[in-house]
């Protein structure tokens, strides 16, 4: 025993007077961006680290918080459900890759009004967002739920105040659906809101109409349902009304051509089942990482998301990336091993 602890000295010291350094197999992995993924990523990183010991630290802080982080070198991973086009992706010496696709949900706050009862249209929507429709019982809303005691109330629309990849999904649908939203605001994760009270977060959102009566907001699904909001039935682009579920996110997402590009827009997709504000949600990493040990790590544990922990993101009703657009993500996880990814 002695000899072999005064061995392993020798060799210790013998890489300190060479200049060589052993490597470590990192313990913590940082993340930071997109509150759309956060309880996935949440659950992902409990089990991780029961099984490997690597702490998975995750701050929910918005996508475009998540583009600066990476931006900084201040995290492994960003976060963001609005993806960067490929030109950005070069000049900022990022990759990006997809994790889990899921849905951007409308919910209110009516008294008086069952969950899921209320029917609404990308019109509607956008018309109280411009503040044209101030009141719950407005002809046009009362057109699409004659059967609904709707109360002379004013609407208290709800929105995000930070920079958010659920906000570029929510305004994409808008912006799809409603030509005006398109001239005045457009789409984005930051856009100029012309009415609302504005919360951080899928978080702050769904604490501000949970407590607001009258209120309409917009959240992804997992939120709706740990905070048990009431989510609208919304109007797509084949006419039908549908609810938010994974079997209508998967509708629409069935519509995606990974095959062309990992950067797919996922929202007014046809079909008559498709949830209209379906979206994926992509992680960010430095081409070129100052740490390898962490690079590889941050890996790891998306290699186990993507292998492993298919059924906790589909217990939160997100959809799994498909085993196509894995191997593709493959490639790019090996061009970062190798380090021609920042070539």
């Amino acid at each position: 025993m002695r000899s072999s602890i005064q061995h392993s000295l020798r060799c210790l010291l013998l890489a300190g007077l060479t200049g060589f350094t052993l490597p470590l197999a990192a313990q913590e992995v940082t993340g930071a961006g997109a509150s759309f993924p956060a309880p996935a990523y949440a659950r992902w990183a409990a089990e991780y680290f029961k099984i490997s010991g690597v702490r998975v630290n995750y701050q929910s802080i918005g996508s475009s918080g998540g583009i600066k982080q990476i931006d900084n070198r201040t995290v492994d991973f960003g976060a963001t459900d609005a993806p960067l086009r490929d030109d950005e992706l070069a000049a900022k010496g990022l990759v990006q890759f997809p994790t889990l696709v899921g849905g951007v949900v409308p919910v209110v706050n009516i008294k008086g009004v069952p969950n899921g009862a209320l029917r609404l249209s990308g019109q509607i929507i956008g018309d109280i967002y411009l503040g044209r429709i101030t009141h719950w019982n407005d002809p046009a809303i009362k057109a699409l739920n004659p059967e609904l005691e709707l109360p002379e109330a004013r609407i208290a629309p709800v929105r995000r105040a930070d920079g958010s990849g659920t906000t570029f999904l929510f305004t994409s649908f808008l912006s799809q659906s409603h030509p005006q939203w398109r001239e005045k605001v457009g789409e984005g994760a930051v856009v100029n809101w012309p009415v609302g009270t504005g919360g951080k977060g899928n978080e702050g959102v769904a604490l501000y109409v949970s407590r607001l009566p009258n209120s309409i907001g917009y959240l992804e699904y997992a939120y709706v349902k740990q905070n048990r909001l009431n989510y609208v039935q919304l109007q797509n682009t084949a006419g039908q009304f549908v609810r938010p579920s994974s079997a209508s996110f998967a509708a629409a997402a069935a519509r995606a051509d990974w095959n062309k590009s990992l950067i797919q827009i996922l929202t007014n997709q046809p079909g008559a089942e498709s949830w209209p504000i379906t979206g994926a949600t992509f992680v960010l990493m430095q081409a070129r990482g100052s740490n390898p040990a962490t690079t590889q790590e941050t890996l790891k544990f998306f290699r186990w998301a993507y292998t492993q922990g298919e059924r906790y993101a589909t217990d939160l009703d997100y959809l799994p990336m498909p085993p196509a657009v894995v191997q593709r993500v493959e490639t790019i996880w090996a061009a970062l091993s190798s380090g021609s990814a920042a070539k």
